[in-house]
């Protein structure tokens, strides 16, 4: 039993030294993987077992995290981001791994430095309540992983040192559909007892999962344009940046006036997100019937809130 404890405990060790090694390239002009110039529109598909075509996109201002097979959506959860100061790398990365009842090793950083419980490679076992990952974490290379969040409210906030967190129920279910598309060597029987313990499972993804990690704060999807806050203030919510997202799906932009363009944007800030269909915008009513609504969840349907239209005075 002891022996065994060691072997995981070492192979955890030993992944995770290599993810620390692995290198990346930051993307800033890596778009949504969501948005119709790439979809047509997005295809919704049951999840299928033993398929293995599937890939993770993540789209920061969003807070939204999707699992796509075989070029369709089968769902997407929403998730907590990094902090301004240690803002979620925009990159193309990859999942190595699933592991349940993970160690954590904190990484030589300025805020482990500060830390008075915690040192710099030190091994947390899943056991001490001074490891932060929860019950589940899929390193992304680097130090960076997917882990469990604290609870709801970390759910569309900017509250990690560069992890993506999400909630346990949905990240169990992210890492039962890996295990079932991919057909990883890691029996339900072995699942179900890493949820009732906390002994370390670990199930290797090979070859990697793709994870792609994008900024788009503005982005067209299923007929719709969703402005989302700039949360890394990026300067990406300009009048020239949704013109180009317009036009680069051939939306016709001509009745939306640069004033407009304006009110819409500055609608977008806090937890909210702005919401018009291509075809308001398209007959000049993007003002007139767009929504302000919440960017994690929905606003209730009986009342929207729109964009206020000042009154002019008269003369």
């Amino acid at each position: 039993m002891i022996i065994h404890f060691i072997s995981s405990l070492l192979i955890v060790v030993a992944a995770a030294s290599a993810a620390v090694s692995q290198t990346y390239i930051l993307d800033m002009k890596r778009e949504s993987a969501r948005s119709d110039k790439f979809t047509g529109g997005i295809q919704k598909t049951a999840f299928v077992p033993g398929d293995p075509n599937i890939k993770v996109t993540i789209n920061v201002p969003a807070f939204q995290m999707t699992l796509w097979q075989s070029g369709k959506e089968v769902k997407s959860y929403p998730i907590g981001v990094g902090l301004l100061e240690y803002p979620l790398a925009i990159s193309l990365r990859k999942g190595t791994s699933i592991e349940w009842n993970p160690v954590w090793i904190p990484p030589s950083s300025d805020w482990i430095e500060k830390s008075s419980t915690v040192k710099a490679g030190e091994i947390i076992l899943p056991t001490d309540p001074r490891n932060p990952l929860g019950k589940l974490k899929i390193p992304l290379g680097y130090g960076y992983l997917l882990h469990q969040a604290k609870g709801p409210t970390d759910m569309g906030s900017l509250v990690s040192h560069g992890c993506v967190r999400v909630l346990q129920r949905d990240l169990y279910d992210l890492a039962e559909k890996i295990v079932a598309a991919r057909g990883l060597d890691v029996s339900p029987e072995q699942i179900a007892a890493a949820k009732r313990t906390k002994k370390t499972l670990i199930a290797q993804i090979e070859p990697g999962l793709p994870v792609e990690i994008t900024y788009d704060t503005m982005v067209i999807e299923d007929g719709d344009l969703h402005i989302y806050p700039d949360v890394y203030q990026n300067k990406r919510n300009t009048i020239a940046y949704l013109r180009a997202e317009l036009q680069s799906n051939n939306v016709d932009d001509s009745r939306l006036t640069d004033a407009e363009v304006k009110k819409i944007i500055a609608a977008a800030k806090g937890r909210n997100r702005f919401v018009v269909s291509v075809a308001d915008i398209e007959t000049g009513n993007a003002i007139r019937r767009g929504k302000v609504i919440p960017v994690i969840g929905q606003a209730p349907r009986q009342t929207p809130k729109t964009v206020p239209v000042r009154k002019r005075r008269k003369a």
